[in-house]
Formats: C-alpha cells, structure tokens, sequence
C-alpha cells in the first residue's frame, strides 16, 4: 500500500493528487483533522506510484525508504509474498522502513 497523510485543511490538495495520479482514495479520520490518501492497487503501485518518484526523485531518508518500497513491490510482483521466505523478507525490509530506520556513524 501507498499513503500519505495531510491536515484536513489540505484536502482539496489531496483531491488534485488523487486527479493528477488517476488513483488513490481518500479517507478521513473520524477522530483528528486528517486525510490519507491512499492506493493499494499493486498495478497502480507499480505503474503509476514507482515511476513518479524515479522522475521526482525523494531525499534524505524517505528516499531510502522509497528504495525499500521498491524492494518489497518487486517481491510482490514476483509473487514472493505467497512463501513464508519470501514474507519473512518483506516483514524484515518493513521493520527496517520509517521511524524504524536506524543510522550507524560510519
């Protein structure tokens, strides 16, 4: 799954980016001021989401977690989520993701 997440004051941004992208849907949170935009379609994953940020490219971190992003979406496509192996390494890549990526000082 893609998702990103804004305050709701922002959320005809989030409309124009779903109608830019031509996927994704929004959801609301019933219990803060907040939307997500979000697209689980491995096609649309694949097609639409990978190739944008090839051509825009991210920095810093989320640019090593769009990498890993990358990594798991091709696990999928391979189909190597339907092995315990192949799910064991994407759980492993997943915890490595976000706010869960440690930095060593070398």
């Amino acid at each position: 799954m893609f998702r990103i997440g804004q305050h709701e004051k922002d959320i005809k941004l989030m409309e124009l980016l779903i109608k830019f992208l031509s996927a994704g849907k929004l959801y609301k949170n019933s219990r803060e001021p907040f939307v997500t935009l979000t697209i689980y379609k491995l096609t649309e994953i694949k097609k639409i989401i990978i190739p944008f940020f090839k051509k825009n490219p991210l920095y810093g971190v989320k640019h090593l977690d769009f990498l890993d992003f990358c990594k798991v979406v091709r696990l999928m496509v391979e189909k190597k989520h339907l092995t315990l192996e192949g799910l064991n390494q994407i759980r492993e890549i997943k915890n490595g993701m976000n706010r869960n990526r440690k930095f060593t000082d070398n």
